[in-house]
């Protein structure tokens, strides 16, 4: 069996893909990545507006009927993943890391901890002085009015291997947070970069500082990985899955033969989304 080293990882960006088409690409990579035909992966990508609910959230967290979700375009899905309700959307860059935790550390709050730093160093490199805040996974920023959310977690492990993982506001609409009770936390509020520097923020400068920090954090070279690769590595790992990379955005098409296509099963449950 080929087997694949920690300090060997691939980056793929994903651009705007379907939050359940991600989804099953993961699920896909998880199995990949136990069988050891991949590395380690980081997915990078944008949803179109969705809500998601993780395995202990509570329903009444969202405050919008179903009728108001079709009206708006907005999906709701359920998740694996841990933590509460929270929103994706464009502006928003949502970090999928699928780890072998065996090569790193078997430590879920190690992990969980990484995650937090990859996007405190990179709000940094904005100028802006996230934080931690006990018993509230995730990074925060002191404004005037309180703590504001910067970015989300919400992560779900099998045998290990991860899946899931952290939301970070660029330039992301924050009236759509309305519709929730972010992270199930009353009163808690999310921010951006640009609400806090009253100014645009590129999406591909966050992106390229998450990448850059999240390499250093967890030691590992991130090798830049094209969909088309993604999707030959993993229709060489099961040749039968349906296709599912060609929904990732405008303009992008997997290469002819890959067939890839829309969880886990220990889910780790965190006061965050």
């Amino acid at each position: 069996m080929r087997r694949h080293h920690a300090d060997k990882s691939w980056l793929v960006d994903l651009g705007l893909i379907p939050y359940l088409a991600a989804w099953e690409l993961q699920r896909q990579l998880v199995e990949a990545r136990k069988g050891g035909d991949v590395p380690d992966v980081l997915l990078l990508c944008q949803h179109p507006h969705v809500i998601t609910l993780g395995r202990n959230g509570r329903r009444e967290h969202l405050r919008a009927n179903d009728g108001l979700l079709a009206q708006m375009g907005i999906e709701f899905h359920p998740s694996d993943r841990g933590g509460d309700i929270t929103y994706h959307g464009p502006g928003q860059i949502v970090g999928y890391p699928i780890l072998d935790l065996a090569g790193y550390r078997r430590d879920v709050r190690w992990y969980v901890t990484q995650l937090e730093e990859t996007m405190i160093r990179a709000s940094a490199d904005f100028g802006v002085a996230a934080h931690r805040v006990e018993e509230r996974h995730g990074v925060w920023v002191d404004t005037p009015s309180g703590e504001e959310k910067l970015g989300a977690l919400g992560v779900h492990l099998s045998r290990w291997v991860t899946s899931h993982g952290f939301a970070y506001n660029v330039s992301t609409d924050l009236r759509y947070f309305d519709l929730i009770v972010p992270c199930g936390i009353a009163g808690s509020r999310a921010t951006s970069l640009e609400r806090i520097l009253r100014r645009a923020v590129e999406t591909a400068a966050a992106r390229e500082s998450l990448a850059a920090h999240f390499g250093a954090v967890f030691g590992c070279n991130l090798e830049p990985v094209s969909r088309e690769d993604l999707a030959s590595a993993l229709d060489a790992h099961r040749n039968a899955a349906p296709a599912v990379l060609e929904h990732a955005g405008p303009g992008f098409k997997p290469a002819p033969a890959a067939r890839i296509p829309e969880e886990t099963h220990r889910s780790v449950s965190r006061r965050s989304a």
